[in-house]
């Protein structure tokens, strides 16, 4: 990936259940429709053999590619827009979560950081049509970075990518384990739990990032 001007500072933000809540049983009765097969077989033919988490630390080189890959497993044909409307229907956009992302947008670069495969990324414009306008064109899953979430791989390439230090970086999941992988590199990671404002820690991150600076030129 060509990196780009370096941002004041970096916040980065996980997709499903923190940007939109992602519904994991109304995906799978979709797919169960689409394919024929139950949630166990479902399971057992993409997700158990570790084909979705190959996607997401890029083992699939493009969206058709993962695609070809999903119908072979499943054993029938997926047209992609079925494929993509399964998907988009358990995603609901959480507007203050969002609005969190308004605001970090008004000190730096905010940018995705989702574990997703190359197809998902070739979607998420249309499942969450609040974000391009606000991330641009760093609408990343990690399959683009070559690693996933936890893996502190992940983060040192996001951050290389952006050219960002890992201290002037904000990153927000809700997975304990991959809060972890961003704080291994240095990074300020806040765990997004049910009652978490996303606001009042994008504030918090800027404020406290404002006056370590101004430490700085004071004892410069």
């Amino acid at each position: 990936m060509n990196s780009t001007p370096a941002p004041r500072l970096l916040f980065l933000f996980d997709m499903d259940d923190v940007l939109v809540r992602y519904d994991w049983e109304t995906r799978m009765a979709g797919l169960t429709e689409l394919t024929g097969h139950d949630l166990g077989e479902l399971r057992r033919r993409w997700w158990l053999s570790g084909n979705e988490q190959r996607a997401e630390a890029g083992g699939f080189p493009d969206a058709d590619t993962y695609l070809a890959a999903f119908e072979r497993a499943m054993g029938c044909s997926v047209p992609e827009s079925d494929w993509a409307r399964v998907r988009g229907a358990a995603m609901t956009e959480l507007p203050e979560r969002i609005e969190a992302v308004r605001i970090a947008a008004e000190h730096g670069r905010v940018a995705l950081l989702t574990n997703n495969g190359p197809l998902a990324g070739r979607w998420i414009h249309t499942w969450a049509p609040s974000l391009p306008p606000l991330f641009g064109e760093h609408l990343d899953t990690t399959s683009n970075f070559g690693a996933r979430k936890p893996e502190p791989e992940v983060f040192e390439r996001a951050l290389a990518h952006h050219g960002a230090a890992p201290e002037d970086t904000f990153f927000a999941d809700d997975m304990p384990e991959n809060v972890a992988g961003a704080r291994s590199v240095g990074i300020h990671a806040v765990l997004v739990e049910h009652d978490t404002d996303l606001r009042d820690a994008v504030r918090a991150f800027v404020a406290d990032r404002h006056d370590t600076l101004e430490a700085r030129l004071t004892s410069a």
